[in-house]
């Protein structure tokens, strides 16, 4: 009868799960009426003057011996914010939240207190939301990239896990330091729909955002579930075209992390924060994320939370979040079209068919402006299995109408023929899993000379 009502217990568990999980249109939606939070970077980087301090620094440094996180929630319901992010490991490695992981953490510190555990009390006690930040990019622990081993993949699984387990509900992840220009780690490396999946299957409404705007086009959700925007990077949404659920980031003060000129130091206007990204950010379906870096004793300085006062008074969070666009899902799965050979009818000089799939929507191939109907085509060494092709056009509207086809034991089959499916650069084309050896798209109609920036073939697990 025991085991009978402990199986009952686990069932009603499961339902009860279920029925809370939400969409992941309505998770975008609800992240986008959150319209405005605090950013918090404070790790070891808090007790360097730059941001990536030295990765093997003495965890002895890590002493903010007034360490106030309520003080920081306070300050963030005064500038009428609706929840705090907070960077719980930066590229150095620190952890500062009780981890098994590794050594390198808090509580080898002076302080030895849990700053997460502290942190999403403070501000869940304030009625606010929580986030959290992390690295990929260890440079503590050797996560870099040409060197990484299972071992790097299993401590992220082991620290997400820890951080979505031991925390409560946590809004949203956002990752850093994963396949950007700067930190060369591939989603390959570190499998994106592995990390993905696992981060949903503990958490399946915390919302997974990685910042590499600096490398995907703004068109659609590659690898993310919004699309994030890094200002000071010189990363800018458009305030008139974005169609996606986005987030952009920006420091109060002149950097992520404290420094010592901050006390003495203007931060950014009230107006600013406003009137050029609070509100004509939110009337494109972008929520504002304003850093605020509390100082190396634990507390935010007095000249920010003046501003952060002055940012409440000047904003009336009272105005309707228009409705998010219907969009694609996030694209997950490594492109297995990347890199591979590939063949095309006559190109234009130097631009040619190896630029359409180098992983550099930078470059392009372009087709001469003889040929009539272009073609381009993908081999792989043998046949595979895919279930998605997504074209990104150098143009917003350049394929205008094309054929795709794989081949299959030596004869091609039409996967689809007709318009492209939206009037912007990214083209999606989700289907029914096939196999083949090689992917061919004909260009039957186009406004310009066909110009292809990456096409890719991918296979998203069900």
């Amino acid at each position: 009868m025991k085991k009978i009502f402990i199986i009952f217990i686990e069932l009603i568990s499961v339902v009860y799960v279920t029925a809370q999980n939400k969409s992941l249109y309505q998770l975008q939606q609800e992240f986008v009426n959150l319209r405005f939070g605090m950013f918090i970077h404070f790790n070891m980087p808090t007790y360097f003057n730059e941001d990536w301090p030295d990765p093997d620094a003495d965890p002895m440094l890590f002493n903010p011996v007034k360490l106030d996180c309520r003080q920081w929630a306070i300050a963030a319901k005064t500038a009428k914010m609706s929840y705090g992010c907070l960077t719980t490991k930066h590229h150095s490695g620190f952890c500062i939240w009780n981890t098994q992981t590794t050594d390198y953490s808090v509580m080898r510190s002076p302080l030895k207190r849990d700053v997460v555990k502290e942190f999403v009390e403070a501000f869940r006690a304030e009625g606010l939301q929580v986030m959290l930040y992390y690295s990929i990019l260890d440079m503590h622990a050797h996560l870099r990239p040409h060197h990484i081993v299972p071992a790097h993949v299993e401590m992220i699984k082991q620290q997400l896990r820890e951080l979505l387990t031991n925390y409560g509900e946590i809004s949203a992840l956002i990752i850093d330091g994963w396949d950007a220009p700067w930190s060369r780690i591939s989603y390959d490396e570190i499998p994106f729909e592995d990390i993905y999946r696992f981060v949903k299957s503990i958490q399946p409404n915390c919302l997974v955002m990685d910042l590499n705007a600096a490398k995907y086009p703004a068109e659609a959700l590659f690898y993310t579930d919004i699309k994030s925007y890094e200002q000071g990077a010189g990363q800018h949404i458009s305030k008139e075209s974005n169609r996606l659920p986005a987030l952009s980031c920006f420091p109060l003060q002149a950097n992520w992390f404290w420094k010592e000129s901050f006390p003495t130091t203007e931060v950014k206007k009230a107006e600013q924060i406003v009137y050029d990204n609070i509100i004509p950010m939110g009337n494109v379906y972008c929520n504002f994320i304003l850093n605020v870096a509390p100082n190396r004793e634990g507390l935010i300085d007095k000249n920010a939370l003046k501003a952060l006062k002055e940012i409440g008074k000047l904003w009336k969070n009272n105005d309707q979040q228009p409705l998010l666009p219907e969009t694609e899902k996030p694209i997950i799965s490594s492109n297995i079209a990347k890199n591979q050979p590939t063949e095309s009818s006559w190109s234009s000089d130097y631009a040619i068919m190896d630029f359409a799939n180098d992983d550099n929507f930078n470059t392009c191939w372009n087709s001469n402006v003889n040929v009539k109907i272009p073609w381009y085509t993908v081999t792989f060494e043998r046949e595979k299995p895919f279930n998605m092709i997504v074209i990104t056009d150098r143009m917003n509207d350049g394929l205008q109408e094309y054929r795709l086809e794989y081949r299959v034991n030596g004869t091609w089959k039409t996967i689809y023929e007709g318009k492209a499916p939206v009037e912007h650069r990214v083209k999606i084309h989700r289907f029914k899993e096939v196999w083949g050896d090689a992917v061919r798209i004909t260009i039957l109609e186009a406004s310009t000379t066909p110009s292809i920036a990456e096409f890719g073939v991918y296979c998203e697990r069900e």
